[in-house]
């Protein structure tokens, strides 16, 4: 067994959210528009996916992905060998308190990796240090909880009517288009707008797939670990019954919605 070899379930998961987003990271890789010899930063980029598509275009250039998740990395920094990347790195650091050098990049893109941040106010300032001036900022996050049923139908089906448990990472920080503005303007970005992403999330081609991916989150595991066994039981046929009824023939869908921020510095 090769000890360097990330685990095997952190490579299909890695796969089955890759495939859950693909719509949405069609449309991100579009509006990124990475461009021969830029010098690309990639914030929370997880397992590497949107890394290494702005490598392959950046060509000349460099990309930097970063993440607090060092099982992501490992396997990101796996799949960019085995493609032969060379003008890929990866670090483990948070981007709300790195020291990057300044004015070092042409253009930041996170899919899906800024919400979560303690601080967004420092976060997006300090990554603005980094970036040259005229550099591109492209973020792809949730829109608010309310408007995305992969979110909320979810929650329902798990514990009706019960609040958001404690310790939950908000997944919809910048779902709010004023607020999000204003963080960013505060940190001196500018010519900010939004593009919305109205695209299904793919939870898998059949009903397992799709349960053992749902309950292998965050939110749902700790919903049904404050359930008794008799209630948890009764919570997961619900849960089942939720992914039969979202079975296409396309596979188990949820309806969701984004956004696509753009600014500049």
């Amino acid at each position: 067994m090769n000890p360097t070899k990330p685990p095997e379930h952190r490579v299909k998961y890695a796969a089955l959210f890759n495939e859950e987003i693909r719509p949405h990271n069609e449309r991100f890789r579009a509006a990124a528009a990475v461009r021969p010899g830029d010098r690309v930063l990639d914030i929370g980029c997880g397992t590497g996916e949107s890394t290494r598509e702005a490598a392959r275009a950046a060509g000349s250039g460099t990309v930097l992905g970063m993440d607090v998740s060092a099982g992501s990395l490992e396997l990101a920094r796996q799949l960019s060998a085995e493609e032969g990347l060379r003008n890929v790195t990866y670090e483990l650091a948070d981007a709300q308190t790195h020291q990057f050098p300044p004015e070092q990049f042409d253009l930041c893109i996170s899919r899906f990796g800024t919400m979560f941040f303690a601080d967004p106010n420092a976060a997006f300032s300090n990554i603005g240090r980094a970036l040259r001036p005229g550099s591109r900022l492209v973020l792809l996050v949730w829109q608010q909880r309310e408007h995305d049923e992969w979110a909320t139908a979810v929650h329902e089906s798990l514990a009706p009517g019960a609040p958001v448990p404690a310790g939950v990472p908000d997944a919809f920080s910048l779902g709010d288009p004023t607020v999000t503005e204003g963080i960013l303007a505060a940190a001196d970005f500018t010519a900010i707008e939004f593009a919305e992403v109205h695209e299904p999330v793919y939870y898998g081609p059949d009903i397992a797939t799709a349960y053992d991916m749902v309950t292998g989150l965050r939110e749902p595991k700790m919903l049904l670990a404050g359930l008794d066994a008799a209630a948890a039981e009764e919570a997961r046929h619900r849960l089942r019954a939720l992914l039969r009824a979202h079975q296409t023939d396309k596979g188990v869908l949820f309806d969701s919605r984004a956004w696509i921020i753009t600014a500049r510095r």
